[in-house]
């Protein structure tokens, strides 16, 4: 039987400051693609310059589940968060494509062992509706990432495109707290997984691919949806950090809004705020879509990651938390893949109309054959 250890304060803010670092890794430059369209020229290239740190976290989640359980939570999480900030600012420094996909990707590397890390401790800290609880807090911190980061992103790639990978520099300064400021860690696992692989795991990295896979076109095709609207850089970083805000909301609440549906009415509000923003004629109107559909993704995710914590045996805890952040993270990497064929085809605003009337039925789908516990 495991002894759990309550978390100090002191760690419980670092587990939430570095979960501010997560999501938005990749989208802080996303008010800064047209002009790099510009510079580099525009195409599915320089939307991979987003995503390919997606593809990377989804690659390297399975081998920082495996550190996380081997090496202990807090070597793993010290190490990523310092690697963060060397490979999220290199950016800056580069002056062309290819060396910038290459820093990108050892940034993805960072975000993998991070989000693995921190998704761990929250395990092995809490259980029942307090791990729950956190969890929300969790994704809160996460959207409150964007919230705070992509408008910044925006003013200040208004100034230079350059400028918003200064913003990565922060995470040195939340590693240097993880090193001081992290005690009292479960111990490393010193046997092999003590249980069998719950397959169950298997459809729920499916459903959180899916659903990231859809909500990625906001940072991945709005910011050329909203610059045919006339947005300039700094109004597309307020704009998609409202898909963030509302994330925020709705993870605060889901321990509160818990119901054996949570997963299909989460889905469902993805799916009508993507429908809102595919007929929207000015930025209000796609603005309210994306506070709608950041509602849905702000419930889902906490709710797939009790799910998987309440699988898991200790000893495999990071193994089966890390293959989460490989679904959302290939969500968005794929993304910008998976759609080119239907823009191409439609353009972005009925693209995002088609996934939007496709999602809602597919949460109406699983409101009527799946079912989940209520902790």
């Amino acid at each position: 039987m495991t002894t759990r250890t309550a978390p100090t304060r002191t760690a419980r803010a670092v587990v939430l400051a570095s979960a501010t670092l997560t999501i938005m890794a990749a989208a802080i430059i996303a008010p800064s693609l047209p002009a790099m369209g510009e510079v580099y020229g525009e195409g599915v290239l320089i939307r991979l310059a987003l995503t390919i740190t997606s593809l990377a976290i989804a690659v390297s989640a399975p081998a920082a589940g495996l550190l996380a359980d081997k090496t202990g939570r807090k070597p793993l999480l010290t190490a990523s968060l310092a690697l963060y900030a060397a490979g999220g600012t290199a950016g800056y420094f580069v002056t062309n494509l290819p060396l910038l996909l290459t820093t990108r990707a050892v940034l993805g590397l960072a975000v993998g062992g991070i989000m693995t890390a921190v998704s761990a401790l929250i395990a092995d800290w809490f259980e029942g509706k307090e791990r729950g609880k956190f969890l929300g807090y969790q994704q809160a911190a996460a959207s409150l990432g964007g919230v705070v980061f992509l408008p910044l992103a925006g003013v200040l790639a208004a100034q230079d495109w350059r400028l918003p990978f200064w913003l990565y520099s922060a995470a040195a300064l939340i590693a240097a707290a993880a090193a001081t400021g992290l005690k009292n860690e479960r111990p490393p696992s010193r046997t092999k997984t003590t249980g069998p692989f719950p397959k169950q795991a298997l459809g729920i990295y499916a459903m959180a691919l899916t659903a990231t896979l859809i909500f990625y076109m906001a940072p991945t095709q709005l910011p050329f949806l909203l610059k045919s609207m006339n947005a300039t850089p700094t109004t597309i970083g307020i704009v998609i950090a409202g898909s963030t805000a509302s994330s925020v909301v709705g993870a605060l609440l889901y321990p509160k809004l818990t119901t054996t549906h949570t997963t299909a009415i989460s889905v469902g509000l993805l799916g009508a705020g993507w429908l809102v923003i595919g007929y929207a004629p000015n930025i209000t109107t796609v603005t309210a879509g994306l506070l709608i559909g950041g509602l849905g993704v702000g419930l889902v995710v906490p709710n797939l990651n009790s799910t998987l914590a309440n699988l898991a045996e200790p000893a495999q805890r990071g193994r089966i938390l890390s293959g989460l952040v490989a679904g959302i993270f290939l969500g968005q990497f794929l993304s910008p893949l998976a759609l080119e064929p239907v823009i191409q085809a439609t353009g972005i605003a009925k693209a995002f109309a088609a996934t939007g009337i496709a999602t809602i039925a597919a949460g109406a789908a699983l409101a009527l054959t799946y079912k989940e516990k209520t902790a």
